[in-house]
């Protein structure tokens, strides 16, 4: 211990942060320094991008999570590691964090985070959403958008994705039609949480190549609920550094071309695919329905 302390007492932001001049000014990094960001879930995509926003220099986090390390993790989750097996993830984050930056101003949370957004959101508005639970999800976006906060996230997708979702914005339950509108986020059924899924999958196939990108065979036993969801380092940590440059851009007021509506990096031909023309969409979307239903059904 007394060799990380002498390493901490080490420690100068200013030469950590040396090399960033160049691709950023002196001012705007020190915006990034103090910029609040919360982060929910700190496992693959998420904890990709918080790691690339503490070796940025973003020194004033918040991050939330509920689960342990687990040895499925050690495939993709960037603060997976033998020795983190077991460990709960926001203490161990919390820690691998300060082993980087002993100055960085950090609040972690457990399960009780989503009863304290109204405490959380005026004071980060910024806000990275790396989990999947539907019912979490739908609250974090309705509180984002009471307090003014804009949301950073992904799809679930085979291919990395981005979408940033500004107070003004719809929200994904509004935009992809999910049965949740007006419903208590405590009250979503496990069918409609089902049903909420299907619906982003339904614009993920939609509006992007993913299909040709995975095997559909097993993309229907996930859907079918007989396999976990696929999940490949690649594409989480991409994803995640994605969803970085999108709150680096927030922070230091850089214009970006990113909207609610996100975009697909596909990474196999070096092509970016944003959503198709309504009238295509609309087409496609009818054929998409129909092949999801017999996946569901294991046709």
């Amino acid at each position: 211990m007394e060799g990380v302390s002498a390493a901490a007492n080490r420690f100068d932001y200013a030469e950590f942060v040396q090399r960033n001049i160049g691709f950023v000014s002196e001012q705007e990094q020190e915006r990034m320094r103090n910029t609040g960001v919360f982060v929910c879930g700190v496992g693959g995509m998420g904890g990709a991008c918080i790691l690339s926003l503490v070796r940025s220099g973003f020194s004033n986090l918040a991050f939330a999570d509920i689960d342990t390390f687990e040895v499925s993790n050690l495939n993709r989750q960037v603060f997976a590691f033998i020795d983190t097996l077991g460990k709960d993830k926001a203490g161990a984050v919390r820690q691998q964090i300060l082993n980087i930056n002993p100055e960085a101003r950090l609040e972690t949370y457990g399960a009780e985070w989503l009863e304290q957004l109204d405490a959380i959101l005026p004071r980060y508005r910024i806000v990275v959403n790396g989990m999947d639970d539907v019912r979490a999800g739908v609250q974090l976006y309705r509180k984002a958008k009471e307090h003014g906060a804009t949301v950073v996230d992904a799809y679930a997708s085979p291919l990395p994705s981005v979408t940033v979702v500004r107070p003004e914005d719809p929200r994904p339950e509004e935009r992809l039609g999910y049965p949740t509108v007006g419903a208590d986020w405590r009250e979503i059924s496990d069918a409609a949480c089902d049903e909420c899924k299907i619906r982003e999958i339904e614009h993920v196939m939609t509006h992007s190549s993913s299909p040709r990108h995975v095997d559909m065979t097993i993309a229907a036993e996930v859907i079918a609920g007989k396999r976990d969801r696929m999940a490949f380092a690649p594409m989480v940590i991409t994803a995640g550094n994605l969803m970085c440059f999108e709150v680096v851009k927030l922070a230091i007021g850089r214009p970006s071309t990113t909207d609610c509506r996100g975009y697909f990096f596909n990474p196999w031909i070096g092509r970016v695919e944003r959503p198709r023309h309504p009238l295509v969409a609309w087409i496609i979307r009818r054929a998409v329905r129909r092949r999801l239903e017999r996946m569901a059904h294991g046709v």
